[in-house]
């Protein structure tokens, strides 16, 4: 008689398959957990027009959003819908840490009862920030010349900037760049756009006229005009000629 075989019926474990569920669990949890992890810190740097607050919330990073799931490119084009940023850099950090340097627009001036601002883009927006320690522009000026002037402008010292409380726009026939600026001592400057660079020697300019107050003009000659005589001005030098 030849002996039947029994095949050995296998039994599962149950505590392997618990313990195989427990580490399928713990990583689809770990790994969702990382993934979901918010950003922890936002710095911002580079913004002086628009505040932290603002530009946070128009990245749509206000409540604080998973940091693997950000997309710096979106973030950075969400930013720069707004009319005053010129460039954005975004960096992911360590940490969790999402960095963000702005580079704005300068602003020239202020039009229309300080309800417009002119950028150094030349292009007009609303004040949406009441933008008040900028020169007033007083008239128009043509569209092609204003993205020349305002990029022109805005490559001038920050703090001759502030000097000028009114510009206009004051062409004549030889010289159709030509502006009018009205500065906060009292003097009154002619400049045009291609020797706008003497804009920055003012200070020293001004420091040569021995308190007097006068029209400057460094759009041809550079001399300056008072009411009995005139003053040629060499900003190179400390010398004055007077007649």
């Amino acid at each position: 008689m030849t002996r039947k075989k029994r095949k050995k019926k296998r039994r599962l474990k149950i505590k392997n398959i618990i313990i195989f569920l427990i580490v399928i669990l713990l990583f689809f949890g770990g790994s969702y957990y990382v993934i979901m992890m918010p950003v922890k810190n936002i710095y911002i740097m580079g913004n002086n027009i628009l505040a932290d607050e603002v530009i946070i919330e128009e990245a749509h990073l206000d409540k604080y959003p998973s940091f693997l799931l950000i997309s710096s490119s979106k973030v950075k084009d969400n930013i720069k819908k707004n009319k005053f940023v010129n460039q954005v850099i975004i960096k992911k950090k360590f940490g969790n840490v999402l960095e963000i340097k702005v580079d704005e627009y300068v602003c020239i001036a202020v039009k229309d009862m300080g309800n417009k601002v002119m950028l150094s883009n030349g292009e007009m927006v609303d004040n949406a920030y009441n933008i008040s320690d900028v020169a007033i522009l007083n008239n128009d000026i043509p569209d092609n010349k204003r993205v020349d002037f305002a990029n022109k402008f805005s490559k001038v010292n920050k703090d001759i900037l502030r000097q000028i409380s009114q510009i206009e726009y004051s062409p004549v026939k030889v010289d159709d760049e030509r502006f009018l600026l009205y500065m906060d001592d009292g003097n009154i400057v002619f400049v045009t756009l291609t020797k706008i660079n003497k804009l920055n020697k003012y200070n020293k300019i001004k420091g040569k006229l021995g308190g007097k107050i006068g029209i400057i003009y460094l759009d041809s000659g550079d001399y300056v005009e008072f009411k009995d005589n005139k003053a040629v001005v060499n900003e190179n030098t400390e010398e004055k000629k007077e007649n």
